[in-house]
């Protein structure tokens, strides 16, 4: 019996997982194991992130002009639905078309008549004449028409201290008389909050920048929170030249 004993002991003393023999082998395997593991994960994570950020404007483009689509075509679709006409996308085509008329219309005398009748009868609804006023201030300050109502330049000024600028809207000058002599101010519209939330600044005309920008482009670098900001910003005043373009940060008096 104690034969049989001794003979069951050596192999329980050579499977014991403790051995240090074997455990360094064990410790080095499990570590190239984790670090194979965490440079796939980051090399995945990475090409991932990669997909996401190529895709997502991708996606937010397409998902809203899907969405723009069907809005618009939604609107003459059911005309045609009801005449047993069913093509998608000929209600959008006619919804274009008649933007395209009524613009058409209102560059008339009789379709300029028409429209100020129907504004005028707007502005007397106690509710619906603070939207219309709104959306008309949105409307004509990208409209192609530059009128008295809508931005005149885009401006930057110096605000709230001196070396800092903030982009902003020129809506009219107006001369301001002294007793030294009259000064010419414009009226900037700095946006704060929203488009039309700001504030209004009445600043020299001299100390005003007109950078090269169109209203369009202020509107979306505003819009954007800055995201569309063009690297280089020349004065209207002189035709940049590749030598002397200097950043927004150096124009100075």
């Amino acid at each position: 019996m104690a034969e049989e004993k001794e003979s069951t002991s050596v192999p329980l003393s050579q499977d014991d997982p403790e051995d240090p023999a074997k455990a360094p082998l064990t410790s080095s395997n499990s570590s190239s194991r984790e670090a194979c593991c965490y440079v796939l994960q980051s090399w995945v994570s990475k090409k991932f992130m990669t997909g996401c950020v190529v895709l997502f404007p991708v996606a937010v483009t397409f998902f809203i002009t899907w969405w723009f689509i069907q809005f618009v075509d939604g609107f003459f679709s059911p005309l045609y639905e009801g005449l047993g006409i069913d093509i998608f996308g000929l209600g959008f085509i006619t919804s274009l078309l008649f933007v395209f008329l009524v613009g058409v219309f209102v560059s008339s005398w009789m379709g300029a008549t028409v429209f100020w009748l129907g504004e005028w009868l707007i502005k007397k609804m106690p509710f619906v004449r603070h939207i219309y006023s709104a959306s008309k201030q949105i409307s004509s300050a990208i409209s192609p028409d530059q009128n008295t109502t809508a931005f005149k330049e885009v401006a930057i000024i110096r605000h709230p201290r001196e070396g800092e600028y903030a982009f902003g809207f020129i809506t009219s000058t107006v001369t301001l008389q002294r007793d030294d002599g009259d000064e010419e101010l414009c009226s900037v519209y700095v946006p704060t909050n929203h488009l039309y939330i700001g504030d209004i600044f009445l600043v020299n005309s001299k100390d005003v920048i007109r950078p090269n920008l169109s209203i369009r482009e202020g509107i979306e670098i505003i819009v954007s929170g800055g995201m569309t900001m063009p690297q280089i910003i020349s004065p209207v005043e002189r035709t940049p030249r590749q030598s002397d373009r200097i950043p927004l940060n150096r124009l100075s008096t």
